[in-house]
């Protein structure tokens, strides 16, 4: 598994909330399997305990994302230290379902957890892979949606570190949102040259009198 597959599972367990909007789908120890993606053997050991101790990883890595796109490299890097310690895991090599075409195994990065529970192992492998990311690409590669009131986390992996939205549908909106903006800034200028130009002739008018 690659490493950079892991940072996902930061993004995801972030996502899963959108304050601005009051939406919050981890509500259930259905919803916190289903942050494992294909990962069942672990989501399985998820309870209805794990809701709420999600929840509160979830504070912590959204705190990251805050601090990142706030350009406070310092304290993203403070925050995500201190959930490497508390949830930490082992690295191995591992080559199971892969094969070349000699049938060789394919060896890469596997990140090994030894939870004592469900939220433990999630929340080793989303700091890990938010490492991985923030120490390959930058502090500046993490952001939150700049389309409000969006503001879901993402990771920036374009060439230019130009990303602001987390998806082309919020990038849509925001660029309709700021040409509506221009063109009524524009009609407000037009109205405003069009009154003063009215002032301008009447007091001309009367002047000629």
């Amino acid at each position: 598994m690659e490493l950079a597959y892991y940072s996902d599972y930061a993004v995801r367990l972030v996502n899963s909330e959108q304050p601005a909007r009051g939406k919050d789908t981890l509500t259930s120890v259905e919803a916190v399997r289903e942050l494992f993606g294909a990962n069942q053997s672990a989501a399985r050991r998820a309870t209805d305990a794990d809701v709420t101790r999600f929840r509160s990883v979830r504070a912590r890595l959204r705190s990251v994302f805050a601090a990142a796109d706030q350009g406070d490299e310092a304290l993203a890097v403070d925050l995500l230290n201190s959930l490497l310690l508390e949830f930490p895991v082992s690295p191995q090599i591992s080559g199971h379902d892969f094969r070349d075409d000699d049938g060789r195994p394919l060896w890469h990065m596997h990140l090994a957890d030894h939870p004592s529970n469900a939220t433990a192992g999630y929340a080793a492998i989303a700091a890990m892979g938010l490492a991985f990311h923030l120490t390959e690409y930058g502090v500046d590669r993490l952001g939150l949606c700049q389309a409000p009131p969006c503001r879901n986390a993402y990771l920036d992996t374009s060439t230019n570190r130009s990303r602001r939205y987390c998806s082309d549908r919020c990038a849509t909106r925001a660029n309709v949102a700021a040409y509506r903006a221009r063109k009524r800034l524009e009609a407000d200028r037009s109205d405003s040259t069009g009154l003063a130009d009215d002032r301008a002739q009447r007091a001309s008018a009367n002047g000629e009198r």
